[in-house]
């Protein structure tokens, strides 16, 4: 089933804040214990299935590309390049001349939820959604909006600060949406798929699901939690299974 499905990385993001750390490079690169970030995704995917992905890059996106070519381990690789920063709705309608498949899973390049995948497009399907995003229990930070969602697992807020109605979880930065639905953007505008795209499904009344996942979201997004990431995802094996970091055990 996965491999029916594209699956998109959006790793276009200069990664200001992780300057100190990428010395310039693209946050997707971002190397924990010795391998880039993005190996992690990408091995993930493998795992999981997927056959295709679509890499939508932007600032030097051409190092990403000189380092994984266009196969990684059976995977192909295609790369949608923007012409100016597009933002992460722009980069998603970017890609739009590379998809084949009627959905695409959809992932952030900066965090890791080691999610059963697969089951998450079969919900999809199942539900028919025209999108559905990936959430996490919240987790008490204060730097994120949250996912508001209702009984039915109907997502009804998006963003939200807490006091929302329906019940809060964190966003994972995973989703999975139709295609004709991401088509519908206007192509090389600068947009939000958080703060825009995803308000604008709600208003329209496009049915819009959760999936959860116990588990946690691991980030990369800040020296601090790019630290934190090196320890979490230290037992991470080549095939992208997370495993507990033995030397972080009594």
């Amino acid at each position: 089933m996965p491999s029916e499905a594209d699956a998109i990385l959006l790793c276009g993001g200069a990664g200001l804040r992780l300057r100190s750390i990428t010395r310039g490079g693209p946050k997707a690169l971002a190397s924990i214990r010795g391998r880039p970030f993005l190996e992690l995704l990408l091995n993930q995917l493998r795992r999981h299935g997927f056959t295709r992905v679509i890499l939508a890059v932007g600032y030097q996106g051409e190092l990403i590309r000189s380092h994984f070519g266009e196969r990684f381990h059976g995977l192909e690789l295609r790369y949608a390049e923007e012409p100016s920063p597009l933002g992460t709705g722009g980069a998603l309608r970017n890609t739009a001349n590379l998809m084949e498949s009627e959905a695409s899973l959809i992932m952030n390049g900066d965090s890791y939820t080691d999610a059963d995948l697969p089951a998450f497009v079969a919900d999809y399907r199942e539900l028919k959604a025209d999108v559905s995003v990936l959430v996490v229990p919240a987790d008490g930070r204060t730097d994120c909006g949250l996912v508001s969602v209702d009984s039915n697992r109907r997502v009804i807020g998006f963003r939200e600060k807490r006091g929302a109605s329906g019940l809060q979880y964190v966003n994972a930065g995973i989703y999975i949406a139709s295609n004709s639905i991401l088509c519908d953007a206007p192509p090389g505008v600068r947009m939000s798929l958080e703060e825009e795209l995803f308000p604008r499904w709600l208003a329209d009344g496009k049915n819009v699901r959760s999936f959860m996942h116990r588990g946690s979201c691991v980030d990369i997004g800040t020296p601090e939690r790019f630290q934190s990431a090196q320890d979490v995802l230290a037992g991470a094996e080549v095939d992208g299974t997370v495993l507990p970091d033995e030397s972080q055990q009594e």
